[in-house]
């Protein structure tokens, strides 16, 4: 085994490796960007070394920096963690010739599958089911077009050298085609490097099933059964489970054997995945091969109870696979929630900045357990704009499909992360949708269960208002000195004292009475309704709600005159305002089309001098490495641009000058 081995990653991935380096007596090296030297990864490993500015490019991608780190510190071997260089062949034979153990499948192996078009061929070769599709090296986007037309829409365009569905549009007709092309190719050579496409015939309700395979050094390969990951954004996953709901035996062995056929057609030597496309009727096709292990492997461990990064580190050593395929059993059922930094609402625009707050389950179990968090962040750590927006996964075990289910719930509900957008009450929601508790899946289900999803109300005003009121008494009481004459609870002698509180829940104002009556109680007035009101304060942030006959526990957290509220119902955020303190604010000029998150200027898709129409596209920005398109708030005429192409601008920063 190993002595020492560097960890050419950041955030969770890190974390997870070097916690089973640990295990193992093995020595662990970090790399770390300027922007990460604080990060949770560089404090998890015994040494670390600075290998450049904060974006990918500068840093985690500069793999001779990387390379030489892990000489200079005497590490065996390169653990590549998923993104970044994880299935770069040129990093993979680079570390080969350095005499460094790349902690992955060989270049070649990484070579062949990491072209979509040329291991659609290896597999059509292999006897591996295919989608109807053209796969040429010939990208003339005439030559596409007619490509597409002859496969028949809906199709799907996706870079060849791509993952994480970037460079990857659903095209539904013959003229979205050229604009959908012209922007896969633009995510393409920005992600990859490499703008070659390939197109497929869209399956219609596909589910996303993939295989966990293991290669050895020795030639053995093994299949860990599967993982559904259907539910899907932007092609891009946010619940996985293990194993698919449905599947029964033979369909597994099926699916395992032609995996493993896959691994083996290319010299597979470590952890992969195999994905494939399912149809309702239960008929698969080959989609891709993943050379690297995956964000939603925590599922597989779960129901297996092995450690896929034990595994990696020991076939990676020249051992040999730690099971034999009929040694492998599985048990329970899995789901994993990837917790991101993003707003649902506002078609999952990625967000950037502190994560004020960030309190987990209770009795969670770090990297094992019924409830495991997976994290590299912790409270008080920044969100940048440089990498990907995960902040942490949720994975879940249970003895059956139903208990995960429950237990997800319970988990996601004492989720609270407060100080920028999150999708953790968005998957809550998900996972309770009819479709995916009643297990009826595909990658449209977002789609389809979108009435329930997007723009739902939080908690009620009455509950969010009374726990802003406990807040503010709570922090009043734990202010106050011993004498009557210090106390703040408007006492009178006869009659009520009535105090107001200013709360504004987005753009919408309420005013809130709480009444204090002489012979003891109190009563709240919410939009007009008379609630009578108790409070039990349990500690600084957790109070009992007494409304009326209800009863509510809720967790207030506040950052100057924000208070977010959680409760099993759901959350909110209130601000208290100070009416005095905000006199003279005025209204905020609308109307101006501004940059919702900071990032890259991609492109303007008008000029000075155009005349523009209320939701007309205008420009495209990149972050997070993702493509975003910001439409006009209004029709007008487009004055002047106020930034160039290729330009980096700041969350809220004006894009262009819009006359009406």
């Amino acid at each position: 085994m190993f002595k020492k081995i560097l960890i050419a990653n950041r955030g969770e991935i890190a974390c997870r490796v070097a916690a089973t380096a640990r295990r193992l007596g093995i020595q662990t090296v970090a790399v770390y960007s300027e922007a990460d030297a604080n990060a949770q990864h560089v404090k998890a490993c015994d040494e670390a070394v600075l290998i450049g500015g904060p974006a990918p490019r500068d840093s985690y991608l500069q793999w001779q920096r990387i390379l030489a780190a892990a000489k200079a510190t005497g590490a065996e071997a390169v653990h590549p963690g998923y993104g970044f260089l994880s299935e770069n062949e040129a990093f993979a034979q680079a570390c080969a010739d350095a005499g460094v153990v790349f902690i992955g499948p060989p270049p070649s192996a990484i070579q062949a599958m990491g072209l979509k078009a040329e291991s659609k061929r290896l597999m059509e070769a292999a006897g591996v089911p295919l989608v109807p599709g053209y796969h040429g090296a010939d990208q003339d986007p005439a030559l596409l077009k007619h490509e597409a037309d002859r496969i028949g829409y809906p199709v799907l365009i996706k870079a060849s050298a791509g993952g994480g569905g970037k460079g990857m549009r659903a095209v539904f007709s013959a003229d979205e085609f050229d604009a959908a092309l012209a922007s896969c190719k633009r995510e393409a050579i920005n992600s990859f490097s490499d703008d070659a496409v390939l197109i497929e015939r869209y399956v219609q309700r596909p589910r996303h099933i993939e295989i966990q395979v293991f290669g050895d050094t020795q030639g053995d390969c093994v299949y860990l059964f599967e993982r559904d990951c259907s539910v899907q954004r932007r092609h891009q996953k946010v619940l996985e489970e293990a194993p698919a709901p449905g599947m029964t035996p033979e369909r597994r062995a099926q699916m395992g054997e032609a995996a493993v056929a896959a691994a083996k057609a290319v010299g597979y030597v470590g952890a992969g995945t195999v994905e494939f496309i399912v149809e309702q009727d239960g008929r698969f096709y080959f989609m891709e091969m993943n050379t690297r292990l995956q964000v939603e492997h925590p599922v597989t461990e779960a129901i297996t109870g092995q450690d896929l990064v034990e595994w990696q580190l020991r076939v990676a050593a020249g051992q040999p696979l730690p099971l034999k395929q009929h040694e492998l059993r599985m048990h329970g059922h899995a789901i994993e929630a990837r917790i991101c930094a993003e707003n649902p609402d506002g078609g999952f625009l990625p967000a950037t900045g502190t994560l004020d707050v960030a309190r987990w389950p209770d009795h969670v179990a770090f990297q094992r357990g019924d409830v495991r968090i997976d994290a590299g962040v912790r409270e008080g750590d920044a969100i940048s704009p440089f990498y990907d927006s995960m902040i942490a996964k949720l994975i879940v075990w249970g003895e059956d499909r139903a208990q995960a289910l429950a237990r997800l719930d319970a988990a996601l509900r004492d989720t609270h992360i407060v100080g920028l957008h999150t999708n953790v009450a968005f998957l809550r929601r998900c996972a309770a949708t009819a479709s995916f508790a009643g297990a009826d899946l595909d990658t449209g289900l977002i789609e389809r269960e979108k009435a329930v999803l997007f723009n739902r109300p939080g908690l009620p005003l009455r509950v969010s208002a009374a726990a802003v009121v406990a807040h503010t008494l709570a922090v009043e009481a734990a202010t106050q000195g011993s004498d009557p004459w210090s106390a703040r609870d408007g006492f009178r002698l006869f009659g009520a004292a009535t105090r107001r509180f200013d709360l504004a829940a987005g753009d919408t104002h309420h005013e809130v009475l709480l009444a204090r009556h002489h012979r003891g109680g109190m009563t709240l007035t919410v939009e007009g309704e008379v609630i009578e009101f108790a409070v039990q304060s349990l500690d600084a942030e957790t109070h009992e709600l007494f409304l009326g006959q209800d009863r509510v526990r809720v967790k207030t957290y506040a950052q100057g005159e924000r208070v977010a509220v959680f409760s099993a119902e759901g959350s909110a955020v209130l601000t208290e305002v100070d009416v005095i303190a905000h006199a003279g604010d005025g209204a905020t000029e609308g109307g101006r089309l501004t940059a919702p998150m900071p990032g890259k200027l991609v492109a303007f898709l008008a000029k000075a001098g155009d005349t523009v129409s209320k939701g007309q596209p205008l420009a495209v920005m990149e972050a997070m490495k993702m493509e975003h398109t910001i439409s006009s708030p209004r029709d007008g005429k487009v004055a002047e641009l106020l930034f160039a192409v290729g330009d980096q601008v700041t969350d809220g920063a004006e894009l262009l000058k819009l006359e009406a």
